[in-house]
């Protein structure tokens, strides 16, 4: 059940006004099965023996009274002390006041009986959910969103001719009231008390009264109308632009207008985080996101991860080394207010509601500082309070109209409650929240289509930061749509090279770079660790590098996600970029549940590592003299239009059930999801002899038939001259004894390939890579974890897999020289991996796991994963003596290796 829904529900009670069945009524709100309230209610289950109170074990003792509210609640406290298993709730009340006590917290709630509904979290114990787990998901915002999202859908239903601007526009205005008149800039309550007064129940009025209002909201008090209505005249002068427009006219009910008291009477807008509502409020124009209410806004802590490294912890650092100096505070005092920000892809503000915010507490903490100064130094100065940042140092840029309309909204409530907060910490330094304050510029369009420069004009030595979380959408699959494709063609197409393999991110990246080079701006974008694996490498940061820019930061691959339920996983980079402002000491940070530490590098590559900047290309051999790999083989038998050389288990059966001669013509076929899912189709595998024999029985006769036609049709020669050989694969490897095999694909979020070995009876699939007859050492290397590290590097991601690449991979691999001995621990290993694989239940898809599934995520089998893990320390001892740090480290000095055999230095 929604918040707003339990709320009503329990309002609904309150006004019902019947006291006897008050607590029952109460109780069917929460998870309370109806028996048990039924039973309560006859009596049978109510241990209390006193008319008006009521005893359910384990959950709540309540009383109803007439007399002093707190001795009452005294007396009930005292019954409960003495009781064995106390309930988890008192709960006393004599309808005009509220005493209630939680037993196993020692929460006391103390309220107006009217204030219940919004208090209703006291309670949610019954549910199973404790208060401080619920405050965590920021109710406040939950609740203004979900009111909101009501209205929102009752205007559009009654309002099916009104455009989307007008009504996003309406919204915006109707919560700045609700949130002014809540907080101080109005009067108490002035918005949704004249609306109860004013208009009429049916809401007929209402839109009269509404435009009336708006219009005057944008004119200062002394140049409004003569005529001006007198009730207009307690609401002050707004501007910001927010009331300039004029209101679109719109049809109101008697369900609207109470959805609007509702929101005024019901919601505790000083509560409100501006950079969690802003998401939650586009969600709400969204129907795409309606779902998502609540539950996909960027949490504080990932953002900060961003804007820390980039510029805070300086800023921060500055401060504490100025601290006893009143000049060099005030020149950071200065510093701050003519810093600026811009987060082109902004959405509804997150990042710069939260940058917004960081800059006005260090304001506020230099302030203090002087204060102290000044005061130790007894001159009796009193400081004269100068506002440094203002919102006009903030810029965005976001496509979507209502998304840059609620960044304004979110920045004015941002200001107000730094305002307030610096009322209540300095004195004597107010600072009005109206008129509202016009932020930078947040532009509506497309942030690829348009110039950077001309929203965010930037001289060379101007401190600068550009920072947020672009859309990431890969470049294969379906959800970079054809706008998106052209978009990156027009970032890109001055450019030489491929760009039509790069992620949408990619063009915030390039834009970016270009912007600050050579200048003393800087920037950090979130984004997906596709853009720093496999072929965009070379790709993207070989033309963002030639523009004199460097890599100043970075977080290791972590999990991006909110502080709400149900959040989606996704594995994520942090990338900060500088130009003129050189890094001396660049960081590599990584994300722990304790503690984000970095490590101080002299260089970052483009691959995250704390090496030279050096590209993976792919070439054609090993480059550590490994034995040739593979593509597995390609049948080209058109099998997709008509039935060809591969048969499904059932087809095979029932043929050698008819022909039982034949069996001996066929072999297991397996590609990737075959041998993931240990399971497999079957292949004929024949000579010419052989087809001379098959081809008199019909049902082969008609699939040598289709092959035929299928390759005499195709526009490729190459493959019309297969024409010929209807009963063969285009390919025709064979393994005398064995081969190593390796899926093509493997799932993100797996620790290891699951490479293995499969029989001469088995042919694989193009789909699948093979090393026929290869050492089993190899097969080693290919199962540890180094192996893997370098295949996510140098191949990289397409969609929720990592795709194998002989060329760019495999044959990239470095090893070092390995002993005999060395060889054959490691084999010996493998063959233990192979037996637990046998002996655990499950396909490899089990076995491996699927940590980042969206749904039913599943870890690796863990008697699996002890011994890949003994494998990783005979591998990892053979590139480096005393091991590895983690994949980083792995990465680094594979990339190291690579860098020296391809230059002929080992």
């Amino acid at each position: 059940m929604a918040i707003t829904e339990i709320e009503d529900e329990i309002s609904n009670i309150i006004e019902k006004n019947d006291k006897d069945s008050f607590i029952y009524d109460f109780l069917g709100v929460y998870d309370i099965p109806k028996a048990t309230i039924t039973k309560l209610k006859k009596g049978i289950n109510n241990l209390a023996d006193v008319a008006g109170e009521v005893y359910l074990k384990n959950k709540l003792y309540y009383k109803q009274t007439d007399k002093n509210l707190m001795q009452s609640f005294t007396d009930v406290k005292a019954k409960v002390d003495e009781l064995g298993t106390k309930p988890r709730y008192i709960f006393v009340t004599n309808f005009k006041e509220v005493l209630a006590y939680d037993t196993k917290t020692d929460n006391t709630l103390s309220i107006p009986f009217e204030r219940l509904p919004q208090k209703f979290e006291f309670f949610l114990a019954w549910n199973g959910i404790e208060k401080a787990d619920f405050d965590k998901e920021n109710p406040a915002d939950i609740r203004a969103a979900e009111r909101f999202a009501k209205l929102y859908d009752v205007i559009v239903k009654d309002n099916p001719n009104a455009t989307r601007k007008g009504l996003n526009l309406f919204l915006i205005r109707v919560l700045f009231c609700l949130f002014a008149e809540d907080t101080d800039i109005f009067e108490k309550n002035l918005f949704t008390n004249r609306l109860k007064e004013l208009t009429r129940l049916d809401g007929s009025d209402l839109d009269n009264f509404i435009g009336q209002l708006f219009s005057v909201l944008d004119v200062r008090k002394e140049d409004r109308p003569v005529d001006t209505p007198s009730w207009l005249a307690d609401f002050p002068y707004v501007d910001g632009d927010l009331f300039k427009d004029p209101h679109e006219s719109l049809k109101f009910t008697v369900k609207s207008r109470k959805l609007i008291i509702d929101a005024g009477e019901k919601l505790e807008w000083d509560q409100i985080n501006p950079d969690i509502l802003g998401s939650m409020l586009q969600a709400v124009a969204s129907e795409d996101s309606r779902s998502h209410l609540g539950m996909h806004y960027t949490s504080v802590p990932n953002i900060m991860k961003v804007i820390k490294p980039l510029f805070l912890d300086e800023l921060i650092n500055e401060f504490d080394k100025r601290k006893g100096s009143y000049k060099k505070l005030q020149h950071l005092y200065e510093r701050i207010g003519k810093i600026k920000f811009m987060d082109p892809a902004c959405g509804s503000g997150n990042f710069l509601i939260v940058t917004y915010k960081q800059l006005r507490q260090l304001e506020i903490d230099i302030l203090k500082e002087q204060n102290k100064i000044l005061a130790e130094e007894g001159s009796g100065k009193a400081m004269m309070y100068l506002p440094s940042v203002t919102l006009d140092q903030f810029y965005g840029i976001e496509i979507d109209d209502f998304a840059c309309d609620t960044t304004r909204l979110s920045l004015w409530i941002a200001e107000h409650q730094m305002n307030i907060k610096l009322r209540d910490e300095i004195n004597n330094a107010v600072r009005p929240t109206l008129p509202l304050q016009h932020a930078g510029a947040i532009v509506c369009g497309n942030a690829l289509r348009l110039d950077w420069e001309k929203i965010l004009p930037h001289k060379k030595d101007d401190e600068v930061y550009l920072f947020g979380n672009p859309p990431y959408l890969g470049s294969h699959g379906a959800k970079q749509k054809k706008t998106h494709k052209e978009d990156i063609k027009v970032v890109f197409a001055n450019l030489n090279g491929n760009y039509k393999g790069l992620d949408y991110i990619s063009g915030w990246f390039m834009l970016g770079a270009e912007y600050i080079n050579n200048t003393n701006a800087t920037l950090a974008f979130v984004a997906t660790s596709s853009i720093t694996q496999g072929q965009q490498v070379f790709d993207l940061w070989n033309k963002i590098l030639n523009l004199n820019i460097e890599i100043s930061f970075c977080w290791e691959p972590f999990t991006w996600n909110n502080n709400a339920k149900n959040n989606a996983k996704v594995t994520v980079n942090i990338i900060g970029l500088t130009s003129l402002k050189k890094a001396n000491n660049k960081r590599i940070y990584t994300d722990n549940s304790f503690n984000n530490t970095f490590e101080k590098v002299d260089n970052i590559s483009p691959y995250l590592t704390n090496h030279s900047t050096i590209f993976i290309k792919s070439i054609g051999s090993s480059i550590s003299n490994l034995p040739e790999m593979d593509m597995g083989d390609m049948a080209n038998d058109g099998g997709n239009k008509a039935p060809g050389l591969l048969f499904t288990i059932d087809e095979y059966k029932k043929i050698i059930e008819q022909h039982p001669e034949t069996k001996q013509y066929f072999k297991r076929h397996v590609g990737t999801k075959e041998y993931m899912s240990s399971t497999c189709r079957y292949c004929l595998w024949i000579e010419k002899k052989e087809y001379n024999l098959l081809n008199k029985i019909p049902v082969f006769r008609n699939r040598f038939i289709n092959v035929y036609n299928h390759r005499q049709s195709s526009s490729d020669k190459g493959t019309n001259n297969l024409a010929i050989t209807p009963f063969k694969f285009r390919d025709t490897k064979i393994a005398k004894e064995y081969t190593i095999v390796v899926p093509k694909v493997n799932t993100v979020g797996r620790l290891y390939i699951p490479a293995g070995l499969l029989t001469k009876d088995y042919i694989i699939s193009d789909l699948m890579f093979g090393i026929y007859d290869g050492p089993i050492w190899v097969l080693g290397l290919i199962l540890s974890r180094l192996h893997y590290v370098w295949i996510k590097a140098s191949c990289g991601k397409e969609g929720k897999s990592y795709r194998y690449s002989k060329n760019l991979g495999y044959n990239t691999f470095p090893v070092p020289r390995l002993s005999s001995r060395r060889k054959k621990e490691i084999e010996g290993l493998v063959l233990k991996i192979l037996d637990i694989r046998d002996e655990e239940e499950g396909t490899l898809n089990d076995l491996y796991g699927s940590p980042l599934a969206e749904k039913n995520p599943k870890p690796m089998n863990p008697r699996l994963l002890k011994a890949h893990q003994e494998l990783d320390e005979v591998v990892d001892r053979a590139y480096k003596s005393n091991g590895f740090k983690g994949d980083n480290d792995r990465l680094a000095l594979l990339l190291d290796m690579y860098s020296r055999k391809i230059k002929n230095e080992e």
